[in-house]
């Protein structure tokens, strides 16, 4: 990409209307619109960071045998009646419509109601099972405090996978493998280190403990109890002498900590598909239960989390993994010797197959570095007439000193 070719600009003042570090600097930087309180879009370098969170947690997703879905956003009152949730003294945060006709419609919150709805008809026998289906697909809540930026939306992208087993020992089974699959995205995404697994409320989905994933944070909304030799943590809405027994923590053991909800997962048991009239028939010709689970990631919430986790007083820090790109070329001079290699570095590394951002604006060289920086990208790369052929100064965005370097070492760094 070269910059000449963006329509977006950076911004020096910040936005007076958020009082949230991820989006003031999400904003100045251009990678998001603000179209009103917890609703954004995405402009391209941001719609670039977006897609790189979601291929991660694709690719994790994929790995555990899930298949890929997209579910529709308008979603009948029916299905919800009978599993008692659209009511709204049951369920307060819904987006809700009408057809021409009348027909009530809700927006969609959440999808076990209509994946269980779309199995119908595919499984029947306990050769069917188990399946195991995602999306990653904007969701919307009417959110009463939509005020943290990309932290807590009205619309939000979300990443909602649904698990369907013959009983509670192959739930099980599987449940921890997606903890697993989710510990490892925290990994890729540079978050490991600061994210537990945190006993909470089933909320409207289970009557049981659910799992959230909290990364520790001075922005968080959330307060846990970590116990920091288990790595495992409990929300303070459900902190008690009794709960605590149940987990197997103890109060002595465990210290408080502001942190943000990066994930959540629910085992909700047949409480949907027997509502749905879904079961399956055992070898004996019996009419089983189907017992469920589904677990949710926040995709654009992780983007605002990483907003605020990775940057510093000159703008963001992207890790190398979700980065708009890995490198941010810059040429200092107008001179024709310099710019034909500033182009050729730039073929170079287009052809390599390496994100590179190509800063070809006419404007002052402070300005270059200090949209370098408050892009976030990786790596800074300068060409100057003064350095030899096939060498260029280079810099980390997380280090303070630059270092020559030849144009091999260079891609190197970069992989």
């Amino acid at each position: 990409m070269k910059l000449s070719e963006l329509y977006t600009k950076t911004s020096k003042s910040i936005p007076a209307d958020e009082s949230s570090n991820n989006a003031r600097l999400l904003i100045q930087a251009g990678f998001i619109h603000k179209e009103m309180a917890g609703v954004y879009s995405y402009l391209p370098l941001g719609k670039i960071v977006l897609d790189k969170i979601s291929q991660i947690i694709r690719e994790e997703m994929n790995r555990i045998r899930a298949l890929e879905v997209q579910m529709s956003t308008l979603q009948p009152k029916d299905i919800w009646e009978k599993t008692d949730r659209w009511d709204d003294k049951k369920v307060d945060n819904w987006f809700k419509t009408k057809l021409n006709s009348g027909q009530d419609l809700g927006i969609g919150l959440t999808h076990e109601e209509p994946i269980v709805d779309s199995m119908i008809g595919f499984i029947n026998s306990y050769k069917d099972l188990p399946v195991y289906v995602y999306q990653i697909q904007n969701k919307f809540r009417n959110e009463l405090r939509a005020k943290s930026g990309l932290l807590r939306g009205r619309e939000f992208l979300m990443k909602d996978l649904y698990s369907f087993n013959l009983n509670e020992e192959e739930h099980h089974r599987y449940y921890e493998e997606v903890l697993g699959a989710y510990f490892k995205i925290y990994e890729r995404l540079g978050l490991g280190k600061d994210t537990y697994r945190t006993y909470a409320d089933g909320g409207i989905f289970s009557t049981s403990f659910s799992d959230e994933f909290q990364t520790l944070s001075d922005v968080g909304e959330d307060l846990i109890y970590l116990d920091e030799k288990k790595k495992i943590a409990i929300n303070k809405e459900i902190y008690n002498a009794k709960n605590l027994n149940k987990i197997g923590l103890k109060e002595s053991d465990l210290k408080p900590y502001k942190a943000i909800e990066v994930g959540n997962t629910f085992s909700l048991g047949s409480k949907y598909t027997d509502a749905l009239d879904l079961y399956y028939t055992d070898k004996d010709g019996h009419q089983k239960s189907i017992i469920m689970g589904c677990y949710g990631i926040g995709v654009s919430r992780l983007m605002g989390v990483m907003a605020e986790k990775f940057s510093d007083n000159l703008g963001l820090v992207w890790p190398m993994t979700i980065a708009p790109a890995k490198i941010y070329l810059i040429a200092i001079g107008q001179d024709q010797k310099t710019l034909d290699k500033a182009q050729k570095l730039y073929n170079l590394l287009t052809q390599k197959s390496i994100d590179v951002i190509y800063d070809d604006r006419d404007v002052r060289i402070g300005e270059k570095f200090a949209d370098a920086d408050l892009l976030g990208v990786p790596i800074r790369a300068v060409i100057s007439s003064k350095h030899g052929d096939q060498e260029i100064a280079v810099k980390r965005r997380t280090e303070n000193n630059e270092k020559m370097m030849k144009y091999i070492d260079l891609i190197n760094l970069s992989k």
